[in-house]
């Protein structure tokens, strides 16, 4: 295992010093669960939620946490973000949704918070939305899926 990089030699927090790193092309993806009512999903599904609609609205606010990621997160830095897609589908045996975020970029440090941070906030965009209807939404599993670029390599979970 290697050493914590977000701090410096006395314990401090620390942002990490990338400029001596390669610019290479890096890809994350990260998944997610929200579990609900089978009626809860259906409402979703068929647009009959008060709202609007669920799956467009929390895909949206997917890719505006992955833009805003160095504003959330305090040690990650700011990053142009080549490519982001979000994606919202029934889970198996439809009980809930299952988002999935995968982001690109050309630069020097990868893009896992980003990834991880589009998910989540999809997820709570669900959660919203649908409240009023079902109090017992549950978020899980959230999760880094891929990471791919850098010095470290590729990482796939199992």
């Amino acid at each position: 295992m290697t050493e914590l990089t977000h701090f410096d030699a006395s314990g401090a927090a620390r942002m990490v010093d990338v400029t001596n790193k390669a610019v290479t092309e890096r890809i994350a993806v990260a998944r997610c669960s929200v579990v609900m009512a089978k009626k809860t999903l259906s409402m979703v599904l068929d647009g009959r939620t008060r709202k609007g609609d669920v799956v467009a609205v929390a895909r949206l606010a997917g890719i505006m946490g992955a833009k805003r990621t160095s504003e959330l997160i305090p040690l990650c830095h700011p990053l142009p973000l080549d490519g982001v897609e979000v994606d919202i589908v029934p889970g198996p045996d439809h009980v809930g949704l299952e988002i999935e975020a995968c982001i690109r970029t050309t630069g020097r440090t990868g893009v896992e918070m980003e990834a991880l941070l589009a998910v989540s906030t999809a997820a709570l965009t669900v959660y919203d939305m649908v409240k009023a209807v079902d109090r017992a939404v549950k978020i899980t599993d959230i999760r880094l899926v891929l990471k791919d670029g850098g010095k470290s390599g590729r990482f796939e979970a199992v």
